[in-house]
């Protein structure tokens, strides 16, 4: 589950039009934003260490995983706790209301490269594994999962400390077997070829996009060994920024809409014949599409892709550390990460023979694959769907894309010329500029209030005692 900054569009539209959507969906996520940190303030008046306070994607957990939690977290420490439970649809206005509002959740699931972010801007706290009679699960995560955290370490502070991966996935091409051949879908270009002007649909994220267009542009780089994949995709030179707007210009006309979710639905009924999508969403929109009669498939392009995750982090204003921390540890569990992955249709981290017994079917997946970078020894010959864990061959030929870090407002201007918003990325960040002082003013006033009530009791305390006096 990738990065959403961006307006939902069915089609291409004129400029203004699109700009007056944008600043639309900007204004409602404020007023979103603004209501949602009102009722956030409304608690029972029970102590803080007896609620949880998780934020976590839309529709990316089993309803049973989280409410057998409190119950679980008694067992485990003979302490109640009651879970407050919200969802976020783009990332950064999760890390604003964090950031900038200091909203006191426990625990959030952010994208890789909003935690490299919040890393760097020291927002996470350490993450404490001392569970006392309860086993550490985290160390069930995939080593291969650790090592892509790790690899948003920043200024000393070692990433898989703060952070542990929950799901992940690569992007690749969903597409309809009847009009488009496999050999197409196995390769970028076929995005911008014509014949399929008006049935490709394209992930509505900036970094997916931004990372394709590079890929493609030095394909033959790439294949002579000049440059690789990790390369491209971090590079945010004024040069591959112009280049990324260049390419993506020139796939318009064979755009029939930009998609945030509704991409997998519309390919299941056969709308449309190609969508530049993340493997979760493509098993979704293969099962789905098998019930309608519609024959849909998912490729890794050959010229190289990204691997992406998103993973729980325990933020710097967590007023229950503890309990995020066994919440954590809690989904790490082998079979509250396979009800997760039954219920999502993602993939989790978790590594256990456990997991990949109940993934595993020789008769659906005949073919054998290398999983053994992901499950270790033990998942050299497998036979596991493989969109949802692609054999080594074709991990081999994907990267992690970092943090843009102070390039955003760069490529997020790029991005508004290629959409034809005329959202420059200036007003995009001035608009998060605006939530974050949304947030903090709604933190300013739930404080007031509390110390407004509190010094209302001292006098009415006061009060009780010159009555008796």
């Amino acid at each position: 589950m990738s990065d959403n900054t961006t307006t939902h569009c069915t089609h291409l539209t004129c400029s203004a039009a699109t700009h007056v959507a944008a600043v639309r969906q900007a204004v409602g996520a404020l007023l979103a934003l603004l209501g949602a940190l009102l009722l956030t303030g409304c608690t029972s008046g029970e102590p803080r260490t007896q609620i949880l306070k998780i934020y976590n994607w839309a529709d990316y957990i089993d309803e049973d995983v989280l409410a057998n939690f409190p119950s679980w977290y008694e067992q485990q420490t003979g302490e109640k706790v009651r879970v407050i439970y919200q969802t976020f649809d783009i990332n950064e206005i999760m890390l604003t209301k964090i950031e900038r509002g200091h909203e006191d959740y426990d625990v959030v699931c952010p994208s890789e490269y909003i935690i490299e972010r919040m890393l760097r801007k020291d927002l996470l706290l350490p993450i404490d594994s001392t569970f006392g009679k309860t086993p550490n699960y985290i160390k069930n995560v995939s080593p291969y999962i650790t090592r892509q955290i790790d690899a948003t370490s920043i200024d000393g502070r070692i990433a898989h400390r703060y952070a542990v991966g929950y799901m992940w996935g690569t992007c690749g091409i969903l597409y309809n077997t009847a009009h488009v051949p496999r050999a197409d879908a196995e390769t970028w270009g076929t995005l911008w070829n014509s014949k399929y002007k008006g049935k490709l649909l394209m992930k509505d994220s900036y970094r997916d996009s931004y990372g394709t267009a590079l890929i493609w542009a030095h394909r033959r780089d790439i294949a002579a060994g000049r440059l690789t994949v990790p390369q491209l995709m971090n590079d945010y030179s004024p040069a591959a920024i112009a280049t990324v707007e260049q390419w993506l210009k020139a796939l318009k006309p064979n755009i029939e809409g930009w998609e945030a979710d509704f991409g997998k639905e519309t390919m299941t009924k056969g709308k449309a014949y190609l969508n530049m999508t993340w493997s979760g969403d493509a098993v979704w929109a293969i099962d789905e599409a098998q019930r309608v009669g519609v024959s849909l498939g998912y490729e890794v392009p050959r010229e190289g892709s990204n691997v992406w995750f998103d993973g729980w982090v325990i933020p710097k204003y967590s007023r229950n550390p503890k309990a995020a921390a066994y919440f954590i540890n809690y989904l790490c569990q082998s079979k509250v990460a396979i009800a997760n992955m039954e219920t999502t249709g993602y993939v989790s981290s978790v590594a256990t023979p456990e997991v990949l017994r109940h993934a595993s079917d020789s008769k659906a997946y005949p073919a054998t694959q290398n999983l053994a970078y992901f499950f270790g020894p033990v998942g050299r010959n497998a036979h596991l769907n493989p969109i949802m864990y692609p054999d080594s061959a074709v991990v081999a030929r994907c990267a992690m894309i970092h943090d843009a870090g102070e390039h955003t407002p760069e490529v997020l201007d790029m991005w508004s010329k290629v959409k034809g918003d005329n959202l420059g990325g200036g007003l995009v960040v001035f608009l998060l500029g605006v939530v974050g002082a949304l947030a903090a003013v709604v933190g300013y006033k739930k404080y007031t209030t509390y110390r407004h009530r509190r010094l209302s009791r001292r006098h009415r305390r006061r009060h009780v005692v010159k009555m008796r006096e």
